[in-house]
């Protein structure tokens, strides 16, 4: 399979997966909420969020693997499996010591703390919830624990796109398997429960199908060595690091966030970032599949075809995010009174604040990629610290103060440092191996991204002009897409041409840029 066919499949598959997500998330949180009460349903969000936190050593380890496996490609079949089986008993130590820290929590009572709710009026609800917790981690450490470690050695061999369509059906099942059984009048424990029997059964034919696809690429039957598995562990130990400090800008908020303001304030919270997490995921959907292939064209120092990959992601953001933010700001309110049948209070000052955040992540996920793909631990961890100090730090002192919207100010400044910081970094390991980074593509993003600012707190500050103010982000933002594709390179041109075929919205721009 050529390198677009690679990228178009597993971008489709990864679009089917957020289409799955989107629609569970639009379509769900009305039957929580008309089945639920809104503090069991903010314990069920909390529960997420701490699996999330409680998992960090293992998707560390994980990452770490995933971008070595990369690295040395698949010429290097040998030392790839090498590195695989010396990491798998690391990874079951991993799986016990989350277990082991799941128990402690219920053990020493922290659970009330973290879910933000009383013991004395919601007993129930929290011994369900520690029995539920437990139930996801054991469900993690058996099935994501191995499986993400398989998967992600399969990458280098072409079988990334492969492995994302088994992504789908992990989404349809995870995100429906608990609503049907809340639908049937199930309680937080019983749907806790359907959930890992149901990670289950579609878990065990993708390891037959994993396992299969090793043996057919050599990968089975290899020597391991502790060492060498040890070796590994500690220097993920970096990017587990990173990702703890991370969490507390991205699923940590929901932990920090239950004890300063309550459940009740968490679902409105987790609510109203629907739609960023939603655009978050969807530009994963670009970035995941392009990585084997950016990591290729980094190490062969191919300029063009990595300008050509940045270009896509930035292309992305300028015709689809950039543009949809100011749209959703418009009709955000009304639709999320329908959404939430009035049990959540909507804030459009909050929201704006968490579209510009996404915004923000996604201009910065070229320079991210670079210094993620190479594995440079050290100015990941060390953004990673200044990040998660400033959200964490900004969100004590003004979640009291200014409540969720001090969540959404905190959040909006540790993305923007954090993408100063990335930027810095990739700019400079680019120059030291004889690389540029794209400057015009890269001013044309950060144009769109400031006219999506202006444009939704105008609409916020200005409500009486909210219309003006939304056609003239747009037609604005219309102009800054037809400057981008005139300054594309002729590689980058071509290779949106492949994808014309497959996203046809994309012909008659790019028909215009290439004649042009």
């Amino acid at each position: 399979m050529s390198t677009a066919r690679r990228v178009i499949s597993g971008s489709i598959a990864s679009w089917m997966r957020i289409g799955v997500t989107m629609i569970s998330q639009i379509i769900l949180v009305p039957i929580y909420l008309r089945h639920w009460d809104v503090i069991t349903y903010g314990v069920w969000i909390a529960i997420q969020a701490l699996v999330s936190i409680i998992s960090t050593l293992d998707q560390g380890h994980q990452t770490y693997l995933e971008f070595e496996f990369l690295k040395d490609g698949k010429a290097n079949t040998e030392k790839i499996a090498h590195n695989l089986w010396s990491s798998v008993w690391i990874a079951l130590g991993i799986g016990l010591l989350e277990i082991t820290c799941v128990i402690g929590l219920m053990k020493l009572g922290f659970l009330e703390h973290l879910l933000g709710v009383s013991s004395i009026i919601n007993q129930k609800v929290l011994e369900q919830a520690g029995i539920v917790l437990l139930l996801q981690t054991i469900t993690w450490a058996v099935f994501s624990n191995f499986g993400g470690v398989f998967v992600r050695v399969l990458s280098p061999f072409g079988y990334f796109s492969r492995m994302s369509w088994w992504g789908v059906s992990a989404a349809i099942v995870t995100a429906f398997s608990p609503v049907i059984a809340v639908m049937f009048g199930a309680d937080l424990l019983q749907a806790g429960v359907v959930l890992a029997l149901c990670t289950a059964a579609y878990a065990i034919p993708q390891y037959i199908d994993i396992f299969r696809l090793m043996k057919k690429e050599g990968l089975l039957n290899r020597a391991s060595s502790l060492k060498t598995g040890f070796n590994n562990f500690f220097l993920s130990l970096a990017i587990s690091g990173k990702g703890l400090l991370e969490n507390a800008r991205q699923q940590g908020v929901r932990v920090i966030l239950a004890p300063l303001s309550g459940a009740t304030a968490l679902v409105a919270f987790s609510t109203m970032r629907t739609g960023a997490n939603i655009a978050l995921q969807g530009l994963n959907t670009i970035t995941s599949p392009l990585m084997p292939e950016l990591m290729r064209f980094l190490n062969n120092r191919d300029q063009p075809r990595m300008v050509a990959s940045f270009s896509t992601i930035w292309l992305v953001v300028i015709t689809l995010l950039a543009p949809g933010v100011i749209v959703l700001q418009a009709f955000a309110s009304p639709l999320f009174y329908l959404w939430t049948q009035g049990q959540v209070a909507f804030d459009p000052l909050l929201f704006a604040l968490l579209s510009l955040g996404v915004l923000i992540y996604a201009i910065a996920q070229p320079a991210m990629a670079i210094v993620r793909g190479n594995n440079l631990l050290i100015p990941q961890l060390i953004i990673a610290v200044i990040a998660a100090f400033i959200v964490v730090a900004g969100m004590f002192f003004l979640v009291p103060v200014y409540g969720i919207v001090g969540a959404g100010i905190s959040l909006l400044v540790g993305e923007l440092a954090a993408s100063i910081c990335y930027r810095m970094v990739a700019k400079k390991w680019l120059a030291r191996n004889g690389l540029q980074w794209p400057r015009r593509p890269s001013l044309l993003g950060l144009a769109a991204l400031y006219i999506s600012a202006i444009s939704m707190f105008a609409m916020y500050f200005l409500p009486s002009l909210k219309w003006l103010w939304c056609i003239s982000g747009l037609l604005m933002i219309f102009i800054i897409v037809r400057l981008y594709l005139k300054s594309l390179p002729p590689i980058a041109l071509l290779k949106l041409q492949e994808f014309r075929k497959k996203i046809p919205l994309l012909k008659n721009s790019i028909s215009y840029a290439t004649k042009k």
